[in-house]
């Protein structure tokens, strides 16, 4: 065991944080510390690597073992260059290769039992610095600051030069490089973009030490972690799995406790109403009988209603104007800074009702699309243009729409006087802010929570366009999951820029990726982007978006206006008569008219399957038998859920290849 925490725990003026919390780590073992803002996870951290001295309990680490730790925004500040600052942390093996370096020159003018000795030296020497990884050292080094997004231009910078974002990087860099045995990560990917963050993933998913990490990416803890510590109400709880698992086990956990919570409900209730019945007769055998419930009624254990949960939050945004189809068409739109260019030729078109993530490395110029579709930048050229009764709701990173000096009713308030005194706390509770927290200033508020309100605003505006720059940010998990309930429930349009691909999964049905000073169009959600950039890619020389089918098999991910390889004409010399090329075009008219029929035969297949498996799971859900079974229920409500998207993708793949073969 490489870490145990016992019974942990840690209060303040403002109250009690952790309360008696235990966990263990093991080697190797990759583990996630969750919760809402304010749960005491950091506080934890501090608490395991002796920052913070807790009322009671312990924290035991195996004996010799190392430990890393990286807080949020933790940066080096120094005057060295970047490579110089990571290189520092192989300083040991650079002794090593130096002192190699020295004796093998040494051997060049020894001979005899001066040779032996100094040669014997040196075998020695090397046998350690090849244990410790001499051989590798400057790989490991090129490979971590290309890893963390550093290009090589930037290896020479001075670190005093760089941004706060940056000296983080570096800062991680230096402790991924050190290799310790348990790794302490503090919201490790703020600062990283998405192929920043996608090698990192990879990096500690093949550490060979442990790892322990804090962090609101979902997605990030779905492809790392196998363990969950959840800290709730100061107490502490462990899953097994990743953060989908966890998510999975503790609704369940809920369903069970609220079940229990009920039927210990209903049983008191039941024992109170005997108790009066026995009580109304009046006579002694029968009060002796109601006293003696009481006793056992007073000696019950009663169990705690279970907080409830963001989807029993019913969230909607609903656009008071209808906008017309054709929301938002871009063409040939430009952008440069000097001599930077962003994009160019950039021709997009948005349609009612989609959910459009734009992603993209940092610096690439999503922002900036943002900014001059809301009139805060403007285009070098090209030109936009909005549909029909579209209006905007714009969502920027730094909160602009905010008043420090109001309180968080006044800021509601004040922007819609029609609202009601209920209205405006229904609003607000509904993003986390209940009681007398309506009534605190803006300007003392959290960055998450000022992010929270903005968003509660821009949920009672007439807008039917939402444009959102990085709407997660500083949010906690159960307030992302809060945002994401009430995007999905949007009867508008919303067009969003973000890191966090666990929120494009679960909220975009379109994704557009800027790499290369363009636009890449992908018909679904980040998964679906994973799986189909490799085969769209960016048709070469075009400004034109690339589009990708939804559902990829049949039409093999094809970008439109793209072209399938036909079959080659066999026997058929390259060229040749009119009639001859006539021939060969009828032939691989009739492979594509094949691979379509094929198509098409296939996917009627799938629909038929899956009709049958709605059916199926239809059935089970209306079976009294299953009613009492909260775990089956949940795990069909699922799979119906899957069933019925997968199902409506393949209506659509099915309408396009039929379209597709009449053409042909």
């Amino acid at each position: 065991m490489l870490l145990s925490c016992q019974n942990i725990s840690v209060g303040f003026v403002t109250g009690t944080v952790l309360d008696s919390v235990s966990f263990h780590i093991e080697n190797g073992e990759k583990a996630a510390i969750v919760g809402i803002n304010g749960a005491g996870k950091t506080t934890l951290l501090k608490v395991i690597v002796g920052q913070l001295e807790p009322d009671s309990g312990m924290v035991v680490t195996e004996k010799d073992r190392t430990v890393g730790y990286l807080a949020q925004n933790d940066a080096v500040n120094t005057d060295n260059t970047i490579i110089g600052e990571l290189t520092e942390v192989k300083r040991d093996l650079i002794s090593m290769e130096e002192k190699l370096r020295s004796l093998e020159a040494q051997m060049g003018s020894l001979s005899g039992d001066e040779l032996g000795s100094v040669m014997e030296k040196y075998q020695t020497l090397l046998h350690t610095f090849q244990l410790l990884g001499g051989e590798t050292y400057n790989s490991e080094i090129y490979g971590v600051l290309r890893g963390l997004g550093f290009a090589e231009d930037e290896y020479e910078k001075s670190i005093a030069t760089l941004s706060g974002g940056q000296k983080t990087r570096v800062a991680l860099g230096k402790m991924l490089l050190a290799k310790p045995d348990l790794i302490i990560l503090d919201e490790p990917t703020n600062h990283l973009d998405l192929n920043s963050i996608s090698w990192l993933e990879g990096f500690l998913k093949n550490y060979k030490g442990a790892v322990l990490i804090v962090s609101h990416d979902r997605y990030f803890l779905d492809r790392v972690v196998t363990k969950v510590i959840e800290l709730e109400n100061g107490k502490s709880s462990v899953f097994s799995g990743n953060y989908s698992d966890y998510s999975v086990k503790k609704e369940q956990r809920r369903i069970a406790e609220l079940n229990a919570y009920l039927n210990q409900q209903r049983d008191i209730k039941h024992q109170e109403a005997v108790i009066e019945k026995l009580k109304s007769f009046n006579r002694e055998k029968s009060i002796k009988r109601a006293e003696s419930r009481e006793k056992m009624l007073d000696k019950v254990e009663r169990l705690e209603k279970p907080a409830t949960v963001n989807a029993d939050m019913k969230l909607v945004l609903t656009p008071h104007v209808r906008s017309g189809e054709d929301v938002l068409q871009i063409e040939g739109l430009s952008k440069s800074y000097g001599s930077l260019e962003l994009f160019s030729g950039v021709n997009i078109d948005i349609k009612r009702g989609e959910h459009v993530a734009v992603i993209g490395n940092n610096g690439t110029g999503k922002t900036t699309l943002l900014k001059i579709l809301n009139g805060l930048e403007t285009a070098d050229a090209g030109s936009y243009t909005l549909g029909t009764n579209v209006e905007i709701g714009y969502y920027d990173q730094e909160h602009h729409v905010l008043h420090a000096e109001k309180t968080l009713y006044d800021e509601i308030a004040d922007e819609y006087p029609y609202l009601t005194i209920t209205e405006i706390r229904n609003t607000l509770a509904a993003f986390l802010f209940t009681g007398d927290d309506v009534f605190k200033l803006v300007g003392d508020l959290s960055g998450g929570e000022r992010g929270r309100l903005s968003l509660a605003k821009l949920m009672l505006s007439d807008c039917n366009l939402l444009i959102l720059d990085e709407p997660t940010n500083h949010l906690d998990i159960q307030s992302k999951e809060i945002l994401e309930t009430a995007i999905n429930s949007y009867e508008g349009t919303v067009l969003y820029v973000s890191h966090d691909r666990y929120f494009i999964n679960r909220t975009a049905s379109r994704i557009l990726e800027l790499s290369g000073k363009k636009f890449t169009n992908y018909l679904g959600n980040y998964d679906y982007y994973l799986e189909k950039r490799e085969t769209i890619g960016t048709a070469a020389g075009s400004n034109a978006v690339n589009r990708g089918n939804v559902c990829g098999g049949a039409m093999g991910g094809k970008a439109k206006g793209g072209a399938e390889a036909s079959d080659p004409a066999d026997g058929i010399p390259g060229s040749g008569t009119a009639s001859q090329q006539d021939w060969k075009e009828q032939k691989a008219r009739a492979a594509e008219q094949r691979k379509k029929e094929n198509a098409i035969k296939k996917c009627e297949e799938d629909i038929a399957l899956l009709e049958a498996e709605l059916t199926e799971i239809d059935a089970k859900l209306s079976d009294p038998a299953n009613g009492g079974d909260a775990a089956l229920l949940m795990s069909l409500t699922g799979d119906r859920e899957k069933a019925a998207s997968c199902l409506d993708e393949l209506y659509e793949r099915w309408e396009t290849l039929s379209e597709e073969l009449s053409r042909i």
